[in-house]
């Protein structure tokens, strides 16, 4: 009886231990099952809009200067490669390509070879290297083609232009010339340049014009130093000039050249001449070389007025952008230290001009020196 009583019981111990593995136990944890893997898609990252000055589409933007002479000469033509580069690293574009001391006589050859470089924008420094133009603008109609080509420059497809008003501007460096004549002493300027070309006969006529508008007796003598055509780079030829303009009382220099700039104006500070730069617009600011005045209408800040202007494609090819004296602060005379009465009176010159003051003298001086005109030269202007 007892040996059956524990088999039973040991039957039963069974069942139930069977029955709770079964069911589990309340003091567990019930376990979520497991939510299906999800697979999200990758972020996808948008490639950065492709400038729009790379013409040629091959990721980068490189701008090609074409300098007639050299691109270290301290005056006109270096002042577009500076702008170029300080351009090209604002804009986070590949550094320039410069080819300088170009000669009109091989400038298609030479615009060429640099429009073959893969630059997407071609910035030309002078009116003299221009004359391939069309033919090139043609043959490579995808490169950005800018001219600063200066005087009076015909509008011309495919080609931005800026240009400026040499007479404008001269007769300004003029008065500017005669109120450093009137502070240091003395009646004569030299302009020593190149060779006689229209742009210089305008230059010549449109100072002297300024200077006797501060004091009639005041004159410029204008010497060219170099070979035809624009030899601008002559330092041995201008520095002979100078020697003779010396001697013969020269009292404020203008030396109105290229690669023979900076040379002149050594020998005037050796000689404690005042002189005035061509072009170059920060020459007050230079402490290797002392010049009291400066001749505005610099390259460098022409391309730095319109490449913004050319980014955001306000200024196409085929448009002129003029830089006019009295609106345009890149274009007229600065002179470096002015006492409170000659920049009033210098002030008043520009505003002057942009008011249509000599207009009528202005023609003159331009038909004289670009169209042959056999006329007499004003020597003042007739609304003065």
């Amino acid at each position: 009886m007892r040996r059956h009583s524990f088999r039973w019981l040991a039957a039963a111990l069974a069942v139930f231990s069977l029955v709770a593995a079964s069911c589990g136990s309340d003091d567990e944890e019930a376990t979520e099952p497991a939510a299906p893997a999800t697979t999200e898609a990758p972020a996808t990252t948008e490639a950065p809009p492709a400038d729009p000055m790379d013409t040629n589409g091959d990721g980068k933007v490189v701008v090609g200067v074409a300098a007639a002479g050299p691109r270290d000469d301290g005056a006109y033509y270096q002042a577009l490669v500076d702008a170029a580069e300080e351009i090209s690293a604002a804009q986070g574009w590949e550094a320039p390509i410069v080819i300088d001391n170009i000669e009109p006589a091989v400038a298609a050859t030479e615009l060429e070879n640099l429009a073959a470089q893969g630059v997407d924008i071609i910035a030309v420094g002078a009116g003299e290297i221009s004359d391939p133009l069309p033919d090139l603008v043609e043959q490579y109609p995808d490169i950005f083609w800018y001219c600063n080509c200066g005087t009076g420059f015909p509008q011309m497809d495919g080609v931005a232009l800026s240009t400026n008003d040499g007479a404008e501007i001269e007769y300004v460096v003029g008065v500017a010339a005669g109120l450093l004549l009137q502070e240091h002493g003395g009646d004569t300027a030299y302009m020593i340049g190149c060779c006689d070309l229209g742009f210089e006969v305008e230059t010549e006529l449109a100072m002297r014009l300024g200077m006797k508008a501060v004091d009639p007796s005041y004159d410029v003598v204008y010497t060219p130093t170099g070979n035809f055509p624009f030899d601008f780079d002559n330092v041995a030829g201008a520095t002979e000039a100078f020697n003779v303009a010396l001697d013969a009382g020269m009292d404020l220099l203008y030396p109105y050249l290229g690669g023979a700039h900076e040379p002149l104006v050594q020998l005037a500070n050796e000689h404690g001449i005042p002189v005035t730069s061509a072009g170059a617009s920060d020459v007050c600011s230079r402490t290797d070389l002392t010049w009291e005045m400066a001749a505005l209408f610099d390259g460098g800040d022409f391309a730095r007025a319109v490449f913004p202007l050319i980014v955001s494609g306000d200024f196409v090819e085929g448009d002129i952008y003029k830089f006019s004296v009295g609106r345009d602060p890149e274009v007229g005379a600065l002179i470096c230290n002015p006492t409170p009465e000659q920049k009033d009176l210098l002030d008043q010159a520009h505003a002057d001009v942009w008011n249509g003051y000599c207009l009528a003298e202005f023609d003159t001086i331009r038909a004289i020196a670009y169209g042959g005109a056999d006329l007499e030269a004003p020597l003042v202007c007739s609304d003065a």
